[in-house]
């Protein structure tokens, strides 16, 4: 709450600068105006961002607002309420979809999100295991301290679907919970935990490989099709992805096999205006030689790098970009359209659960919602995941 009242703070202070900019998005033109959310100050996310908007500033003479925020409910609050257009997210925006967790709320619930354009780079995501451990592979965790963050779903997911692959669960480790991701990663080196999830460019993983426990990257062979199956059960945003760079001696001379997702993922609400959804992803296309170097993951962004059958749709004014690119197919339309056929779903859920006049208690309230949820999914032939 108190990085959702410095947000909004944010917002009362740039005023009309704010204001949603339909009528100026006409033809791919771009509003003089934009306001996106992303993570905080120096965050990868947030670094992208603001390069993104001094391209725009550049080539457009669009003026980039980007406005930090410690959670995903603190980037996507602006957008909800209309005072941003774009959040550069994470994985949370799956969550948000699918209202589950952080989102199984009364004041949230399943949110129509779609993507303009996500960013997939040479980097993958993994537990990190402490190298003193001699464990080197993911089913040798068994027994073994695996970190968690307290109200961090998304890292804790995350570490849920690697233990996965092995055929592994909570139940067969040791579960230490921090307070935090700097904490989780200072106690990796302390040898308060064996093992925690980070992306393997983040600079935590790099303190760990240098220090006297060292860091070893399990590899999640591509070819195990039931170990991604069980991935995919549990996290179905994680895709097989091959890591070039990072700590622990990656690089393209000696890559390894694990999973990866987008990041940032730009993100907008179904009802953001066509044309000004198509004028954003437009700029960013045409724009991308003047910001992939800019910042570290922002040459993800490229046209032929799109996950295109992930977990959430594209905006349509996204697909009408892509196509023009010549990067937008039959099969992607179908896919696509399963996709949206999903949210509305989940929104019809939602609203029937309302209209239950469900507990005002909050674990009675999220307990019945998801008994809901699951019911509608199930009966829509759709797979319910949580």
């Amino acid at each position: 709450m108190h990085l959702l009242a410095r947000a909004t703070l944010a917002f009362a202070i740039l005023g009309s600068a704010a204001i949603a900019t339909e009528a100026a998005a006409e033809d791919g033109k771009l509003p003089h105006t934009l306001t996106f959310t992303a993570y905080d100050t120096g965050t990868s996310g947030f670094n992208i961002a603001v390069a993104v908007g001094k391209t725009f500033k550049d080539q457009h003479n669009t003026d980039v607002r980007v406005l930090p925020a410690g959670n995903d409910v603190a980037r996507l609050a602006p957008i909800k309420t209309g005072k941003a257009q774009v959040a550069a997210m994470g994985v949370g925006v799956y969550f948000a979809q699918e209202g589950v967790l952080e989102f199984a709320t009364r004041d949230w619930g399943p949110q129509a999100l779609q993507v303009l354009l996500s960013s997939v780079d040479c980097n993958g995501a993994n537990l990190g295991i402490a190298k003193d451990t001699g464990v080197t592979e993911i089913k040798g965790l068994k027994g073994k301290r695996v970190g968690f963050v307290v109200g961090a779903p998304s890292l804790n997911q995350n570490a849920l679907a690697t233990l996965a692959f092995a055929g592994l669960t909570r139940n067969d480790v040791t579960i230490v919970e921090f307070a935090s991701f700097g904490a989780m990663w200072k106690g990796m080196i302390n040898n308060d935990v064996d093992a925690a999830f980070a992306s393997t460019i983040t600079a935590q993983t790099k303190e760990v490989e240098t220090s006297p426990r060292g860091l070893v990257w399990p590899t999640w062979p591509h070819s195990d099709k039931a170990g991604w199956e069980r991935v995919n059960k549990i996290a179905p945003f994680i895709k097989p992805h091959v890591a070039t760079c990072g700590s622990a001696g990656l690089s393209t001379e000696h890559p390894k096999e694990m999973g990866g997702f987008p990041y940032p993922i730009f993100t907008v609400y179904a009802s953001l205006p066509a044309d000004l959804a198509h004028a954003v992803t437009k700029a960013m296309i045409t724009g991308y030689d003047a910001y992939k170097d800019a910042a570290p993951g922002a040459s993800g962004l490229a046209v032929g790098r799109q996950t295109k059958k992930w977990v959430l749709p594209f905006h349509a004014g996204a697909v009408k970009a892509l196509a023009a690119a010549g990067s937008w197919t039959a099969d992607d339309e179908a896919y696509n359209n399963g996709l949206v056929r999903r949210q509305g779903v989940l929104a019809e859920a939602w609203a029937q659960y309302l209209k239950t006049s469900p507990p005002e208690d909050k674990q009675q309230f999220q307990s019945g919602w998801m008994a809901a949820r699951r019911s509608a999914l199930v009966a829509a032939g759709l797979e319910p995941v949580f």
